[in-house]
């Protein structure tokens, strides 16, 4: 199943180093883009950002267009469960 959304990369993590820290690089984007994604992509959403898998085991949060609550809405729309 998938998503369209409008978002814009926050932030890319690309792993961890020796001492278990982030290795994190931060992007300031200025425009939303429309994307549609695989639900199964997402692991969770906040009320400003979308956390998602990436490829080569890296995560990456993007901020979304919109509110929480519009975001739930879509899901739900599409028969997504949300307890």
């Amino acid at each position: 199943m998938f998503l369209e959304i409008e978002v814009k990369l926050a932030t890319m993590v690309h792993g961890y180093d020796n001492e278990n820290k982030e290795i994190a690089e931060t992007f300031y984007e200025t425009h939303f883009m429309k994307k549609i994604i695989s639900i199964s992509r997402i692991q969770s959403i906040s009320e400003k950002y979308i956390l998602v898998n990436s490829s080569h085991e890296r995560v990456m949060y993007w901020e979304y267009k919109g509110t929480m609550e519009e975001l739930k809405q879509k899901l739900l729309s599409i028969e997504v469960k949300i307890a």
